[in-house]
């Protein structure tokens, strides 16, 4: 078996690209058809893609069939070989990494929550004192009341309703970082 040698492109020539790189770009485009076609409708729509494309995207959502569904996820995965796919990457990716903030925001949130119902006076001092609004009374209750039903094995009505205030009020960016 001879090996050819790759030759540089002269002028106007396109350099030739390996069949290992072609099927690594057509894997990509294939996760990409497979997240489209998982995605909830209202995502869905507003990703900036041609409404050819949307078509295949919704009719492959409604095949049940396994074998149907992956040859028709192949052909939307060909279809956005034959179109510009950076711009809807680019929309893909920053719809899941606003889903990881958000994400991330939360966890901080539950941390402070379960601080706070713990007992760490400290922390409710901290938490305080970049607070503009009027939530004392209200989160010193919340701990309070968290505590006494943990304590009595209730359904944790007060923890439920201290993550909601601390979530509205690192909406405003009140809450400091935990650690």
């Amino acid at each position: 078996m001879s090996r050819r040698k790759k030759t540089e492109p002269a002028g106007d020539e396109t350099p030739e690209i390996s069949k290992s790189q072609r099927k690594r770009d057509a894997h990509v485009l294939l996760a990409l058809a497979r997240q489209l076609v998982s995605m909830p409708e209202t995502r869905l729509k507003r990703l900036p893609m041609d409404q050819d494309l949307r078509d295949e995207v919704g009719f492959t959502r409604n095949i049940r069939s396994h074998g149907a569904r992956k040859r028709q996820l192949m052909t939307v995965a060909k279809k956005l070989r034959n179109s510009d796919t950076d711009a809807l990457l680019d929309a893909v990716n920053n719809v899941d990494e606003k889903n990881r903030r958000e994400t991330a925001r939360l966890h901080i949130v539950e941390a402070w929550r379960d601080r706070l119902i713990e007992g760490d006076d400290k922390g409710l001092s901290e938490l305080l004192e970049n607070d503009q609004g009027d939530h004392v009374q209200i989160l010193r209750q919340l701990i309070r009341n968290a505590k006494k039903e943990a304590q009595l094995n209730k359904p944790p009505a007060a923890a439920r309703k201290l993550f909601k205030v601390l979530r509205e009020m690192n909406a405003v960016e009140a809450l400091p970082p935990l650690f």
